[in-house]
C-alpha cells in the first residue's frame, strides 16, 4: 500500500491506498512524530510513502519515512507532477492547494474545475479541462474570520460555531450575527464564485474539500462534489506518477 501524509497548521491527515488507488484507511492526528510512522508501518503492509507539510517537518519523520519505505517523496515544488502548473510564482504555492488540484483532475479528467478548500484559509482554485492550473484566490476561513472580528474590535466576543448548528439568516442576538454573518459570507462568497463561472466558463465541475466543508455543502450539494481526502488522493496520484517516471 501507498502511505500519504498530509500536514497542515492544525492536524495531520493520513490515507492509506491499496495497488489500484483506492482508499483504504483514512486517519488524523492532531500531533505526528516518527513513533506514529514506525506504528503505521508495522500494522499495515505499506510500501511506497509521499508526505506534504504546510509547516516544518520534523526531521525524525522523513528519516523514517526514508529508512521504512521502498519508495519515499518529499513533496515539493520541484517533484514531477501530472499537471501543468503555470502560477507565476510556482515556489509560493501551497502544496496542499497543487496536491487538490492533481486529486480533482484524477477523479474528473478532460474537465474544466473548481477547487473550494475550505480549511484555515479558504482557497478556490482553477484547473482546465487541458490539465493546465491556472491560478487561485486565498481569503480566510471561518475560524479566522470570527477571530479577526473579536480581536480588531473592542466589543464583540469571541466565538466559535459549531457544524451542527442551524445558522439563522440574520442574527437576534451578537453572538448569533458573527455567526451568520461569517458562515452566510463565506457561503455567498463560494456561490459568487460559481456563478461567476457559470457566466464565464460554458461546463466546470466544482470539487470541495476540507474541514470546514461541512458548513457549505448543504448549502451547494446539488452543485459541488464533496471529497473529504481530496489532498491526499492528489498526493498518492503524485507518487504514482514519480515511480511510474522512475521505472521508464
Amino acid at each position: 500500500m501507498n502511505l500519504c501524509i498530509d500536514q497542515g497548521n492544525s492536524r495531520t491527515k493520513i490515507a492509506l491506498f491499496n495497488e489500484k488507488g483506492k482508499l483504504v484507511k483514512g486517519l488524523m492526528y492532531k500531533s505526528f512524530s516518527s513513533a506514529d510512522v514506525e506504528r503505521l508501518f508495522s500494522l499495515y503492509r505499506i510500501e511506497n510513502s509521499i508526505i506534504s507539510s504546510v509547516i516544518n517537518i520534523e526531521p525524525a519523520v522523513v528519516n523514517a519515512l526514508h529508512r521504512l519505505s521502498k519508495q519515499f517523496i518529499f513533496f515539493d515544488h520541484l517533484t514531477p507532477i501530472p499537471i501543468q502548473n503555470l502560477y507565476d510564482t510556482p515556489e509560493t504555492l501551497g502544496l496542499d492547494r497543487l496536491a487538490a488540484a492533481v486529486g480533482a483532475v484524477t477523479l474528473c479528467p478532460d474537465s474544466n474545475l473548481l477547487i473550494i478548500d475550505a480549511g484555515s484559509a479558504i482557497t478556490y482554485d482553477y484547473v482546465s479541462a487541458e490539465g493546465q492550473y491556472l491560478g487561485g484566490n486565498i481569503a480566510p476561513g471561518i475560524k479566522m474570520r470570527l477571530s479577526v472580528l473579536s480581536q480588531m474590535t473592542k466589543k464583540l466576543p469571541r466565538i466559535d460555531v459549531d457544524e451542527n448548528e442551524l445558522i439563522p439568516f440574520f442574527g437576534k442576538n451578537t453572538r448569533d450575527a458573527m455567526a451568520a454573518g461569517v458562515v452566510r459570507g463565506v457561503i455567498f462568497e463560494a456561490k459568487g464564485y460559481m456563478r461567476t463561472l457559470d457566466e464565464r466558463v460554458e461546463k466546470y465541475k466544482t470539487l470541495l474539500t476540507g474541514g470546514n466543508a461541512v458548513y457549505l455543502y448543504s448549502h451547494v450539494q446539488d452543485q459541488v462534489r464533496w471529497e473529504k481526502y481530496l489532498v491526499l488522493m492528489g498526493l498518492n496520484r503524485i507518487l504514482e506518477y514519480n515511480m511510474s517516471i522512475k521505472n521508464l
